[in-house]
């Protein structure tokens, strides 16, 4: 079965790399042409996008050794994991009765200038009220939930790096 996938380790990484470089072109789409402002948990599941991204870039550009492949591997894995976490967390605030959803709190931007770090990257971890919106949808599965098969589909890919052994190595 492993046949049909064995390729330079350096093309999937890159693959990896493209994959979450569209992620990243479509949530500024939404954000700068359908003016979908991100929510505290979209925010934090972009910087994990780009986290993985920058994992597998690095991992293809270096072009390591098996060694090396296996590394990065398990980073990207770890990275990609992350993100479907942070997914699932959005998926499930989404999915709360109305009444069990957290308050709205102050705008991000204003938490990033007025509360300290730690506080700011709590109510990036744990979302607010305004994660529970959904604004769109494809196939009846909102963002968050598209994004957390995205996530699951690059940790996949990345872990599968750990049997991808070309001839030439």
């Amino acid at each position: 079965m492993f046949d049909l996938i064995r390729f330079n380790p350096r093309i999937w990484f890159f693959l990896g790399f493209i994959s979450c470089f569209l992620m990243l072109s479509v949530g500024a789409y939404f954000q700068f042409v359908e003016e979908m402002e991100p929510c505290p948990l979209c925010i934090s599941q972009r910087i994990a996008i780009l986290l993985t991204g920058i994992v597998f870039l690095i991992a293809a550009i270096h072009n390591p050794k098996q060694c090396g492949i296996k590394a990065y591997s398990i980073i990207g894995t770890i990275t990609a994991l992350l993100g479907a976490c942070i997914s699932i967390r959005h998926v499930w605030i989404q999915n709360l009765p109305a009444d069990e959803v957290p308050e709205c709190g102050p705008g991000l931007e204003y938490v990033f200038e007025n509360f300290p770090l730690m506080d700011t990257i709590k109510l990036m971890f744990n979302g607010s009220g305004e994660c529970a919106d959904i604004l769109w949808t494809f196939l009846g599965i909102s963002i968050p939930g598209w994004t957390l098969v995205a996530f699951l589909g690059l940790a996949a890919l990345s872990l599968l790096q750990q049997w991808n052994k070309p001839n030439n190595l």
